[in-house]
């Protein structure tokens, strides 16, 4: 192998084990915040109801009752809250692994060039044993902010050239939200938004 042709090898992995590495700590934040934060947002709207009318409809009680059920959905992971932890921590290891081995790469020997395949090999079976498949629902949205905003990742962007739209937004984010747009001009344009907020 070529010492281009690895180079482009060992970035596409560590995109692919650093934001491994992320969406563990994605979820394992989830699982540990979301419930005292859905808990505080309940309750606050629950008294602010009182005094103010508005939030006291039954729109309001239908979306705090989806929220409610959204904390049970959350809480089925509690339980492997520790593990997704352990597996988060492991991955960025590797993640740290590939780093150096990016750079040491650059200015390697053709024989170093061979060693370091087999090095990258060895890096991803043993990141393969320890990362968790079973990941909670918003941990991709999560996982993508804190790889691309919060992680130092310019060594992959040198190999990968990352595209705001194209890799920095998640898709379903983003058909999400032109939806979510797309609803509200609507619900504005007919003059019915009123109607389904107000009481």
């Amino acid at each position: 192998m070529k010492r281009e042709e690895l180079l482009r090898a060992i970035a596409e992995a560590g995109y692919n084990i650093g934001f491994g590495a992320k969406k563990h700590f994605a979820t394992y934040d989830i699982i540990e915040k979301a419930p005292n934060w859905i808990g505080f947002i309940s309750f606050s709207i629950g008294v602010f109801g009182l005094i103010y009318d508005p939030l006291s409809t039954k729109a309001v009680s239908a979306a705090l009752t989806v929220l409610g059920v959204s904390g049970l959905y959350v809480a089925l992971y509690a339980s492997n809250a520790a593990a997704y932890s352990k597996s988060g921590k492991g991955l960025t290891g590797h993640f740290d692994q590939l780093k150096l081995l990016y750079y040491l790469t650059k200015n390697a020997s053709d024989d170093e060039v061979e060693a370091n395949l087999i090095k990258l090999q060895e890096i991803q079976e043993s990141a393969h044993e320890i990362g968790i498949s079973k990941q909670i629902f918003p941990s991709d949205w999560y996982a993508h902010y804190k790889f691309f905003w919060q992680h130092q990742i310019e060594w992959i962007d040198e190999q990968k050239n990352f595209r705001l739209f194209r890799d920095k937004i998640p898709l379903s984010l983003s058909i999400l939200v032109t939806l979510a747009f797309i609803g509200v001009f609507w619900i504005l344009a007919r003059g019915n938004f009123c109607t389904i907020v107000c009481p």
